[in-house]
């Protein structure tokens, strides 16, 4: 009988890497599609109409843009105001959102919806390898840092799922998850990856599912908050070259102006940031209350306990510092971009290069 087991759990995590392996398969797919979406949106009115918007008169309320175009008898073509570009009114910086990865056309967003299309089916098949790594051993699926990429990036890519079923404007996303998803599980399946085993007898509590899977979460909506960050960054450089009279290069203007205004893609940070904050709190609760089960004791200074606080410091720093007028903005982005950094270095840099009670990489 047990041999029987055995043989039912080796064909189980055999099946659970297969399916890994052909959720990157489907990823890689879903990567060229979001490619061809960028490619081909570059093409739609944003592009052909980007010398007019570095160059057109920024004064007039009316913010209408005259381009000189193909004559005809000595005339001058005036475009109509895109939906994308110029302020809504003189001297503020409250512009619209750009028009999406697409651009607006119509071949751009073909290309997205099969991208997304893709991104749905190889979130299917890596979840049922998670599912089918936690049968093969009998818990929890996140007993060690090969387990954990492979839930955390399922986990990543559902939130993002989810929110383009609630219909936010993040389709934006899709390039830059389904690339860091790809790197994440190639480190896992190369570096990373631990043979389906038992767990060390401190993990065997009912905490495993509470803690960790908060942990997995926190992490992932974290991980969004910091895509959108970066990018604002990134936006409100080029609105501010825009305001300065500058004219950014042609690729940064076919880029910058698909992307949220620079003021949404602030907000989208700070709430998403803001909403997962309290489950993290819970999170080092939890794993405080599960170490005084584990190992009499709540709070040991051991260093994953002391980077999650720091981390947990950093973003409550940056929380505080958004709500703040005088934080708003850029200094407030690099303050969230640090308190990702610590959440990045408190899951690889702890697990694999510092030794504690939390050494569980497998590696």
């Amino acid at each position: 009988m047990n041999l029987a087991a055995t043989a039912t759990n080796e064909s189980l995590a055999q099946t659970s890497n297969v399916l890994i392996y052909s959720a990157m398969a489907v990823y890689l797919l879903a990567f060229f599609a979001y490619m061809a979406e960028w490619l081909f949106g570059s093409r739609s009115k944003v592009a052909r109409t980007a010398a007019a918007l570095t160059g057109g008169d920024r004064k007039s309320p009316a913010a209408q843009v005259k381009v000189r175009s193909a004559r005809e008898g000595g005339s001058t073509a005036v475009l109509e105001r895109p939906e994308v570009i110029t302020r809504s009114a003189s001297g503020t910086r409250d512009l619209p959102d750009g028009p999406g990865a697409a651009g607006g056309d119509a071949q751009g967003d073909l290309y997205g919806r099969i991208a997304i299309s893709l991104t749905v089916l190889a979130w299917g098949i890596e979840a049922a390898g998670v599912v089918t790594r936690a049968l093969s051993v009998q818990r929890a699926p996140w007993g060690n840092m090969y387990e954990f990429n492979i839930t955390f990036t399922t986990v990543a890519v559902g939130v993002y799922l989810t929110l383009l079923a609630l219909k936010k404007n993040v389709r934006w996303i899709g390039l830059p998850l389904v690339t860091t998803v790809l790197l994440d599980l190639g480190l896992a399946v190369t570096v990373l990856y631990t043979a389906s085993d038992q767990l060390v007898p401190a993990l065997h509590s009912y905490w495993l599912w509470i803690h960790v899977s908060t942990a997995i979460f926190c992490g992932a909506v974290f991980y969004v908050g910091a895509v959108a960050t970066l990018l604002y960054l990134f936006r409100e450089r080029y609105e501010s070259k825009l305001a300065a009279g500058l004219k950014p290069g042609s690729f940064a203007t076919s880029v910058m102006e698909r992307l949220p205004a620079s003021a949404t893609l602030d907000k989208f940070a700070y709430r998403v940031n803001a909403a997962v904050f309290p489950l993290w709190t819970f999170t080092i609760i939890a794993g405080a209350i599960w170490a005084g089960d584990a190992w009499g004791r709540y709070w040991g200074w051991d260093p994953k306990e002391v980077w999650s606080f720091i981390t947990w410091v950093a973003y409550a720093a940056y929380l505080h510092a958004r709500a703040t007028a005088g934080w708003k903005g850029r200094k407030a982005a690099y303050l969230a971009l640090i308190a990702f950094g610590c959440w990045l270095f408190n899951y690889y840099g702890v697990n694999i290069f510092v030794t504690g009670k939390h050494s569980y990489a497998g590696v």
